[in-house]
Protein backbone atom coordinates (compact mmCIF):
# COMPACT_ATOMS: atom_id res chain seq x y z
CA UNK A 1 0.00 0.00 0.00
CA UNK A 2 2.61 2.39 0.99
CA UNK A 3 4.29 1.58 -3.03
CA UNK A 4 0.54 2.07 -4.10
CA UNK A 5 0.58 5.89 -2.48
CA UNK A 6 4.19 6.41 -3.89
CA UNK A 7 2.62 5.89 -7.65
CA UNK A 8 -0.38 8.07 -6.95
CA UNK A 9 0.47 10.52 -4.64
CA UNK A 10 4.09 10.80 -5.91
CA UNK A 11 4.55 9.95 -9.38
CA UNK A 12 6.50 7.13 -8.59
CA UNK A 13 7.06 5.33 -12.24
CA UNK A 14 5.41 1.34 -12.40
CA UNK A 15 8.60 0.31 -13.55
CA UNK A 16 10.47 1.15 -10.37
CA UNK A 17 7.06 -0.41 -8.37
CA UNK A 18 7.51 -3.60 -10.15
CA UNK A 19 11.09 -3.70 -9.07
CA UNK A 20 10.45 -2.55 -5.71
CA UNK A 21 7.73 -5.88 -5.30
CA UNK A 22 9.72 -8.50 -7.15
CA UNK A 23 12.52 -7.44 -4.34
CA UNK A 24 10.31 -8.28 -1.64
CA UNK A 25 9.03 -11.84 -3.63
CA UNK A 26 11.66 -14.36 -1.65
CA UNK A 27 10.21 -12.85 1.55
CA UNK A 28 7.05 -13.99 0.66
CA UNK A 29 7.67 -16.99 -1.19
CA UNK A 30 9.12 -18.66 1.87
CA UNK A 31 5.77 -18.54 3.52
CA UNK A 32 3.57 -19.33 0.41
CA UNK A 33 5.09 -21.82 -1.12
CA UNK A 34 4.68 -24.55 1.63
CA UNK A 35 1.25 -22.91 2.03
CA UNK A 36 0.52 -23.41 -1.78
CA UNK A 37 2.03 -27.42 -1.76
CA UNK A 38 0.05 -28.35 1.33
CA UNK A 39 -3.52 -27.17 -0.60
CA UNK A 40 -1.69 -29.08 -3.67
CA UNK A 41 -1.33 -32.33 -2.16
CA UNK A 42 -4.38 -32.30 -0.55
CA UNK A 43 -6.60 -31.24 -3.51
CA UNK A 44 -4.47 -34.53 -5.56
CA UNK A 45 -4.90 -36.95 -3.04
CA UNK A 46 -9.02 -36.22 -2.33
CA UNK A 47 -9.36 -36.19 -6.00
CA UNK A 48 -7.40 -39.53 -5.61
CA UNK A 49 -10.00 -40.69 -3.07
CA UNK A 50 -12.92 -39.84 -4.83
CA UNK A 51 -12.27 -41.41 -7.72
CA UNK A 52 -11.37 -44.74 -5.82
CA UNK A 53 -7.95 -44.61 -7.77
CA UNK A 54 -6.89 -44.40 -4.30
CA UNK A 55 -7.77 -48.20 -3.48
CA UNK A 56 -7.34 -49.02 -7.04
CA UNK A 57 -3.51 -48.63 -6.52
CA UNK A 58 -3.46 -50.22 -2.82
CA UNK A 59 -5.33 -53.42 -4.17
CA UNK A 60 -2.56 -53.13 -6.94
CA UNK A 61 -0.37 -53.62 -3.72
CA UNK A 62 1.49 -50.42 -4.07
CA UNK A 63 2.74 -49.91 -0.20
CA UNK A 64 2.57 -46.44 1.86
CA UNK A 65 5.71 -44.97 0.36
CA UNK A 66 4.61 -45.52 -2.80
CA UNK A 67 1.70 -43.00 -2.76
CA UNK A 68 3.35 -40.99 -0.38
CA UNK A 69 6.68 -40.68 -2.11
CA UNK A 70 5.78 -38.03 -5.13
CA UNK A 71 4.22 -35.86 -2.51
CA UNK A 72 7.59 -36.14 -0.29
CA UNK A 73 9.84 -35.41 -3.50
CA UNK A 74 8.38 -32.31 -4.29
CA UNK A 75 8.35 -31.17 -0.49
CA UNK A 76 12.02 -31.69 -0.50
CA UNK A 77 12.21 -29.78 -3.77
CA UNK A 78 10.14 -27.08 -2.32
CA UNK A 79 12.33 -27.29 0.71
CA UNK A 80 15.50 -27.30 -0.97
CA UNK A 81 14.14 -23.72 -3.13
CA UNK A 82 13.30 -22.07 0.59
CA UNK A 83 16.56 -23.03 1.56
CA UNK A 84 18.07 -21.10 -1.45
CA UNK A 85 15.66 -18.45 -1.02
CA UNK A 86 16.50 -18.15 3.17
CA UNK A 87 19.91 -18.53 2.92
CA UNK A 88 20.72 -16.47 0.17
CA UNK A 89 18.97 -14.69 -1.92
CA UNK A 90 16.65 -13.26 0.66
CA UNK A 91 19.72 -11.42 1.90
CA UNK A 92 20.74 -9.69 -1.47
CA UNK A 93 17.04 -9.51 -2.56
CA UNK A 94 15.54 -7.30 0.60
CA UNK A 95 19.57 -5.37 0.64
CA UNK A 96 18.59 -4.23 -3.00
CA UNK A 97 15.12 -3.43 -1.70
CA UNK A 98 16.70 -1.20 0.89
CA UNK A 99 19.19 0.49 -1.17
CA UNK A 100 16.55 1.47 -3.62
CA UNK A 101 13.70 2.27 -1.69
CA UNK A 102 16.87 4.74 0.15
CA UNK A 103 17.81 6.39 -3.29
CA UNK A 104 13.44 7.11 -3.76
CA UNK A 105 13.23 8.44 -0.32
CA UNK A 106 16.51 10.72 -0.86
CA UNK A 107 17.37 11.27 -4.38
CA UNK A 108 14.47 11.28 -6.59
CA UNK A 109 12.77 14.44 -6.97
CA UNK A 110 9.86 13.16 -9.18
CA UNK A 111 8.90 11.37 -5.98
CA UNK A 112 9.60 13.90 -2.85
CA UNK A 113 8.26 16.96 -4.55
CA UNK A 114 4.80 17.11 -6.77
CA UNK A 115 3.31 20.55 -8.24
CA UNK A 116 0.62 22.20 -6.59
CA UNK A 117 0.62 19.48 -3.18
CA UNK A 118 2.37 19.29 -0.03
CA UNK A 119 4.70 16.85 1.05
CA UNK A 120 5.49 15.53 4.38
CA UNK A 121 8.98 13.98 4.86
CA UNK A 122 10.38 13.36 8.61
CA UNK A 123 8.94 16.77 9.62
CA UNK A 124 9.33 18.88 6.58
CA UNK A 125 6.28 20.40 4.94
CA UNK A 126 6.81 21.20 0.96
CA UNK A 127 4.84 22.81 -1.06
CA UNK A 128 6.07 23.75 -4.93
CA UNK A 129 3.42 25.58 -6.81
CA UNK A 130 5.59 24.05 -10.19
CA UNK A 131 8.52 22.11 -11.70
CA UNK A 132 10.19 24.26 -14.33
CA UNK A 133 12.68 23.19 -16.72
CA UNK A 134 15.52 21.35 -15.39
CA UNK A 135 13.88 21.04 -12.08
CA UNK A 136 13.56 24.02 -11.21
CA UNK A 137 11.14 25.23 -8.74
CA UNK A 138 8.84 27.81 -8.59
CA UNK A 139 6.45 28.93 -5.68
CA UNK A 140 8.08 27.12 -2.74
CA UNK A 141 7.05 26.89 1.06
CA UNK A 142 8.98 25.25 3.77
CA UNK A 143 8.11 24.72 7.05
CA UNK A 144 10.73 22.90 9.32
CA UNK A 145 9.43 21.50 12.63
CA UNK A 146 12.25 19.19 13.35
CA UNK A 147 13.00 20.82 16.49
CA UNK A 148 9.55 21.37 17.89
CA UNK A 149 10.74 24.41 19.68
CA UNK A 150 12.39 26.16 17.34
CA UNK A 151 10.38 25.68 14.45
CA UNK A 152 10.59 27.84 11.24
CA UNK A 153 8.66 28.50 8.33
CA UNK A 154 10.78 29.47 4.14
CA UNK A 155 9.27 30.97 1.29
CA UNK A 156 11.18 31.59 -1.88
CA UNK A 157 10.05 32.90 -5.36
CA UNK A 158 12.41 30.00 -7.04
CA UNK A 159 14.94 27.25 -6.42
CA UNK A 160 16.27 24.13 -7.24
CA UNK A 161 16.51 20.84 -5.71
CA UNK A 162 20.12 19.52 -5.59
CA UNK A 163 21.98 16.14 -5.21
CA UNK A 164 24.56 16.31 -2.72
CA UNK A 165 27.11 13.91 -0.84
CA UNK A 166 24.84 14.49 2.39
CA UNK A 167 21.58 13.84 0.38
CA UNK A 168 19.01 15.56 -1.39
CA UNK A 169 19.00 19.72 -0.62
CA UNK A 170 16.82 22.41 -1.42
CA UNK A 171 17.74 25.85 -2.82
CA UNK A 172 15.78 28.31 -2.53
CA UNK A 173 16.45 31.99 -4.46
CA UNK A 174 14.95 35.06 -3.40
CA UNK A 175 12.77 34.24 -0.45
CA UNK A 176 12.22 35.08 3.53
CA UNK A 177 12.53 32.87 6.79
CA UNK A 178 10.11 33.49 9.65
CA UNK A 179 10.14 32.02 13.03
CA UNK A 180 8.32 32.36 15.98
CA UNK A 181 10.18 32.69 19.22
CA UNK A 182 8.28 29.68 22.04
CA UNK A 183 8.91 32.16 24.56
CA UNK A 184 7.40 35.26 24.26
CA UNK A 185 5.55 34.34 20.53
CA UNK A 186 7.43 37.15 18.55
CA UNK A 187 8.42 36.40 15.12
CA UNK A 188 11.50 37.29 13.70
CA UNK A 189 11.64 37.43 9.65
CA UNK A 190 15.45 36.72 7.75
CA UNK A 191 15.02 37.98 4.40
CA UNK A 192 17.71 36.36 1.88
CA UNK A 193 19.07 36.17 -1.64
CA UNK A 194 20.29 31.79 -1.27
CA UNK A 195 19.30 29.61 1.64
CA UNK A 196 19.68 25.79 1.62
CA UNK A 197 17.51 23.29 3.48
CA UNK A 198 18.96 19.42 3.53
CA UNK A 199 15.80 17.21 3.24
CA UNK A 200 18.38 14.03 3.38
CA UNK A 201 16.77 11.69 5.52
CA UNK A 202 18.98 9.21 7.90
CA UNK A 203 22.15 8.34 6.74
CA UNK A 204 23.14 9.43 3.27
CA UNK A 205 26.40 6.82 3.08
CA UNK A 206 24.72 3.42 2.37
CA UNK A 207 27.98 1.90 4.06
CA UNK A 208 27.18 3.14 7.56
CA UNK A 209 23.15 2.53 7.27
CA UNK A 210 22.14 0.06 9.99
CA UNK A 211 21.45 -3.29 7.94
CA UNK A 212 17.96 -4.72 9.14
CA UNK A 213 17.57 -8.59 10.03
CA UNK A 214 16.74 -9.68 6.73
CA UNK A 215 19.64 -7.96 5.13
CA UNK A 216 22.14 -9.84 6.90
CA UNK A 217 23.34 -13.39 6.46
CA UNK A 218 22.32 -16.33 8.97
CA UNK A 219 25.74 -16.68 10.08
CA UNK A 220 25.74 -12.81 10.48
CA UNK A 221 22.65 -13.12 12.58
CA UNK A 222 23.38 -16.18 15.02
CA UNK A 223 27.03 -14.78 15.09
CA UNK A 224 27.21 -11.19 15.28
CA UNK A 225 27.80 -8.98 18.34
CA UNK A 226 27.61 -5.23 19.28
CA UNK A 227 28.08 -2.87 17.93
CA UNK A 228 27.51 -4.16 14.46
CA UNK A 229 24.58 -5.57 16.06
CA UNK A 230 22.78 -3.18 18.54
CA UNK A 231 22.37 -5.01 22.13
CA UNK A 232 18.36 -4.31 21.65
CA UNK A 233 18.45 -6.38 18.94
CA UNK A 234 20.35 -9.68 19.64
CA UNK A 235 17.36 -11.34 20.76
CA UNK A 236 15.25 -10.44 17.76
CA UNK A 237 18.54 -11.04 15.26
CA UNK A 238 18.69 -14.32 16.52
CA UNK A 239 15.58 -15.70 16.24
CA UNK A 240 15.48 -14.44 13.09
CA UNK A 241 18.44 -16.49 12.15
CA UNK A 242 17.12 -19.75 13.42
CA UNK A 243 13.49 -19.04 11.79
CA UNK A 244 16.02 -19.09 8.21
CA UNK A 245 17.22 -22.00 9.29
CA UNK A 246 13.61 -23.84 9.96
CA UNK A 247 10.79 -22.42 8.03
CA UNK A 248 11.60 -24.01 4.94
CA UNK A 249 11.04 -27.35 6.83
CA UNK A 250 7.61 -26.02 6.55
CA UNK A 251 7.10 -27.56 3.27
CA UNK A 252 8.10 -30.99 4.81
CA UNK A 253 6.04 -30.41 7.81
CA UNK A 254 2.63 -29.20 5.75
CA UNK A 255 3.10 -32.26 3.09
CA UNK A 256 3.26 -34.76 6.03
CA UNK A 257 0.45 -33.56 7.95
CA UNK A 258 -1.69 -33.39 4.43
CA UNK A 259 -0.24 -37.05 3.85
CA UNK A 260 -1.09 -38.09 7.30
CA UNK A 261 -4.83 -37.37 7.10
CA UNK A 262 -5.32 -38.03 3.35
CA UNK A 263 -3.05 -41.49 2.26
CA UNK A 264 -3.41 -43.07 6.13
CA UNK A 265 -6.82 -42.68 5.50
CA UNK A 266 -9.43 -45.23 3.94
CA UNK A 267 -11.97 -44.69 1.77
CA UNK A 268 -15.61 -42.95 3.09
CA UNK A 269 -18.59 -42.47 1.63
CA UNK A 270 -19.61 -39.52 3.79
CA UNK A 271 -16.96 -37.99 2.04
CA UNK A 272 -13.64 -36.33 3.20
CA UNK A 273 -14.82 -32.73 4.63
CA UNK A 274 -14.37 -33.63 8.26
CA UNK A 275 -10.81 -34.76 7.07
CA UNK A 276 -10.07 -31.98 4.95
CA UNK A 277 -10.82 -29.56 8.02
CA UNK A 278 -8.74 -31.50 10.22
CA UNK A 279 -5.47 -31.34 7.97
CA UNK A 280 -6.12 -26.96 6.96
CA UNK A 281 -6.53 -26.77 10.76
CA UNK A 282 -3.47 -28.97 12.13
CA UNK A 283 -1.58 -26.68 9.28
CA UNK A 284 -2.83 -23.36 10.25
CA UNK A 285 -2.22 -24.25 14.24
CA UNK A 286 1.25 -24.65 13.31
CA UNK A 287 1.68 -21.87 11.46
CA UNK A 288 0.53 -19.66 14.28
CA UNK A 289 2.25 -21.12 16.64
CA UNK A 290 5.55 -21.20 14.56
CA UNK A 291 5.34 -17.51 14.40
CA UNK A 292 4.09 -17.33 18.07
CA UNK A 293 7.08 -18.85 19.39
CA UNK A 294 9.37 -16.49 17.07
CA UNK A 295 8.32 -13.72 18.97
CA UNK A 296 8.57 -15.59 22.18
CA UNK A 297 12.18 -16.67 21.50
CA UNK A 298 13.35 -13.05 20.09
CA UNK A 299 12.15 -12.23 23.66
CA UNK A 300 13.71 -15.35 25.82
CA UNK A 301 16.27 -17.03 23.75
CA UNK A 302 15.87 -20.32 26.24
CA UNK A 303 12.90 -20.57 24.01
CA UNK A 304 14.93 -21.37 20.93
CA UNK A 305 14.35 -24.96 21.04
CA UNK A 306 10.54 -24.50 20.92
CA UNK A 307 11.09 -23.45 17.14
CA UNK A 308 12.74 -26.16 16.21
CA UNK A 309 10.50 -29.18 17.69
CA UNK A 310 7.53 -26.91 16.18
CA UNK A 311 8.64 -28.26 12.38
CA UNK A 312 10.10 -31.13 13.75
CA UNK A 313 7.16 -32.92 16.03
CA UNK A 314 4.33 -32.51 12.83
CA UNK A 315 7.40 -34.35 10.39
CA UNK A 316 7.81 -36.92 12.75
CA UNK A 317 4.15 -37.64 13.53
CA UNK A 318 2.86 -36.98 9.96
CA UNK A 319 4.91 -39.50 8.73
CA UNK A 320 4.42 -41.76 10.96
CA UNK A 321 0.99 -41.73 10.64
CA UNK A 322 1.12 -41.97 6.79
CA UNK A 323 3.04 -45.29 7.10
CA UNK A 324 1.06 -46.96 9.52
CA UNK A 325 -2.09 -45.58 10.18
CA UNK A 326 -3.94 -47.91 7.36
CA UNK A 327 -2.72 -50.99 8.67
CA UNK A 328 -3.75 -50.07 12.54
CA UNK A 329 -7.26 -49.55 10.77
CA UNK A 330 -7.08 -52.59 8.97
CA UNK A 331 -6.03 -54.90 11.92
CA UNK A 332 -8.91 -53.28 13.39
CA UNK A 333 -10.70 -54.55 11.30
CA UNK A 334 -10.02 -58.38 11.07
CA UNK A 335 -10.43 -58.29 14.92
CA UNK A 336 -13.95 -56.84 14.71
CA UNK A 337 -15.07 -59.48 11.88
CA UNK A 338 -13.05 -62.04 13.96
CA UNK A 339 -15.35 -61.39 17.15
CA UNK A 340 -18.76 -61.06 15.28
Amino acid sequence: MRFVEMIVNRGLSISVFLQLTSLLLPSFLTIIIPIALFFVIVFTYNKLIQDRELIVMRSAGLSQWALAKPALIVALLSTAVCYFLTLFYLPYSYTQFKELQFSIRNDFSSVLLQEGSFTDIDGLTIYVREVGRDNELLGILVHDAREPDAQTTMMAKHGALLRTDEGPRIVLLDGNRQEVNAEDGTMSILYFDRYAVDIAQGSAEEGLRYQEARERSVYNLLTGTPPDIAQHDLGSFRAEGHDRLISPLNAISFASIALAVLVSSSFSRRGQTGRLLVAIGVMVVCQATGIAVKNLAAKNPALVPLMYMNAAIPIALGLYWTFRGPVIKARRAISQEAEA
